[in-house]
């Protein structure tokens, strides 16, 4: 008779890790190695401190990446215990909110007591209808009011890690960089997948994370291999190296990922990262990753867009056009998508409806996530993405993506960030309003980004108004440019 074997979760692996190589290293923090049997001291304690706490409610975790914060995630984990990870840059009343709709009974702060959460939990508990183990709890990147809860199953993660560890060849002997934030989901990979396979994850803190020459370093110093970050991470890293022709040769995967990038900026990241394979990879929080290709640089110089590529294993991808039917061959809709590793539905059910749904013609039995991204497909059967269904505005009655002016825009060289918004017009019924952040060396002004929009966009998309300013511009707790504040605070310090 054969005896079917657990598969270890993700804790205990990183346990398991401990274990068998308890010198190697797990984290490389402020310049400083964890190995992985520290590591495990700070998950065996912080499991003890969560059965100090009691109950099995969800735990609140409140905090910057840190090694402390990682090990109280896996001691979550290891515990079967949901963790609920929010972005600590949100309002306090916004916090409260999300707290209590994520149905936590206490709220963990690395280096401090744990508070009781308020006890005024009005929506439904993740995992109270009898559905998925939940592990981790993400959020949306809250641009049209509170972040939404995406709650991840246990089985969903790490299905996930398997299939980004063999992709991408993550090995115990890999370095991995971690840009993004906690709350991002793009931590499933920096830093969950890494550790997963005994892998080692270089934090890049908060208080470092535009600092350009210091992230070089770190990619240096570490030997880092695999790379994931937005644009904004590798404009910083490339316009840093382009000033004494810096290159990195540890690096052999760099991948794109939570917004277009401008063809132009890929020659750059070729010249900083001479030997590396570069992967378009697509997908959001409720579905992980979806889609994923290797970017053929001089197809991409060609063509003058980057296709979001093939899905991956076991992801189901239908177009869908306005009517409600599914797009076989070439054709434009909304992008639905089905993963292995995607949400069963928010922590709030109520906000499922229009989001989560069946297969349109009842084919399958899977549910589909609406992406809300409008997508092209070609003769070729690439696919290319449009904009956001929601960026899609009528100025002067011609219908207009805000997305793709902001692509145009970015594709200037002197162009650091956009955000475009479409403003109520008395005569125009909506205008268009650019906030561009240029390089503080450049001497770029509206004049010059109208000529070079005026070669690349439509008349009507061209913006009206292009403010240009030299500050970062303000970011939604996903690291993604806030567009609503970046225009609101412009129009602030314009008014009289």
């Amino acid at each position: 008779m054969t005896v079917a074997c657990a598969v270890p979760s993700l804790a205990e692996r990183v346990l398991e890790h401990a274990r068998l190589r308890p010198s190697a290293p797990a984290l490389i923090s402020r310049g400083r190695p964890v190995d992985y049997a520290e590591l495990a001291d700070l998950v065996l304690d912080a499991r003890q401190r969560l059965q100090s706490l009691g109950g099995q409610g969800p735990i609140g975790l409140l905090a910057r990446k840190s090694p402390q914060a990682i090990a109280l995630i896996l001691a979550c984990l290891l515990a079967r215990r949901p963790v609920f990870v929010p972005s600590p840059d949100l309002a306090a009343d916004v916090l409260e909110r999300l707290f209590a709709r994520a149905g936590c009974s206490h709220i963990l702060i690395p280096g401090e007591p744990a508070a009781e959460a308020s006890e005024t939990a009005a929506v439904p508990r993740p995992g109270q209808d009898g559905g998925a183990d939940v592990a981790l709890m993400l959020t949306t990147s809250g641009s049209t009011g509170d972040p939404k809860i995406v709650p991840l199953a246990l089985e969903a993660l790490d299905r996930f890690t398997a299939w980004a560890g063999q992709h991408f060849s993550i090995t115990h002997e890999t370095t991995v960089l971690s840009y993004a934030p906690l709350n991002f989901d793009l931590c499933v990979l920096d830093i969950w997948t890494t550790l997963s396979h005994g892998g080692t994850v270089a934090l890049v803190e908060h208080d470092r994370a535009t600092d350009a020459r210091h992230m070089l370093e770190l990619l240096a110093a570490a030997q880092v291999e695999v790379v994931q970050g937005v644009p904004m991470l590798y404009r910083l890293l490339s316009d840093a190296a382009g000033k004494d022709d810096r290159r990195v040769d540890s690096v052999r995967h760099v991948l794109v990922t939570g917004d277009s990038i401008a063809p132009s900026a890929l020659a750059a990241l070729a010249a900083l990262f001479p030997r590396a394979r570069f992967h378009n990879v697509y997908g959001c929080t409720e579905t992980n990753d979806s889609f994923v290709s290797e970017i053929d640089l001089r197809a991409v110089a060609a063509r003058g867009e980057i296709p979001i590529g093939e899905p991956l294993p076991g992801v189901s991808a239908l177009i869908v056009a306005a009517a409600g039917d599914v797009v076989d061959g070439p054709g434009e809709g909304e992008l639905w998508v089905a993963t292995p590793f995607q949400t069963a539905g928010y922590a709030d059910a109520s906000l499922n409806a229009g989001k989560f749904a069946p297969h349109p013609q009842a084919l399958d039995g899977r549910t589909y996530f609406r992406t809300g991204d409008t997508v092209r497909r070609h003769e070729d059967g690439s696919i290319t993405l449009c904009g956001r269904s929601d960026s899609l505005v009528k100025v002067r009655g011609v219908r207009v993506s805000t997305q793709a002016v902001e692509q145009a825009l970015l594709e200037h060289e002197a162009v650091v960030e956009v955000a475009v918004l479409a403003i109520p017009d008395a005569l125009a019924g909506r205008r268009l309003h650019a906030v561009v952040r240029r390089h503080e060396a450049s001497h770029l002004d509206s004049l010059v980004l109208r000529r070079h929009c005026a070669g690349r966009l439509d008349r009507a998309a061209v913006p009206s108004q292009i403010e240009i300013v030299t500050h970062p511009l303000p970011k939604t707790p996903t690291g993604k440019v806030d567009r609503r504040r970046s225009i609101h605070n412009t129009q602030r310090r314009s008014a009289p």
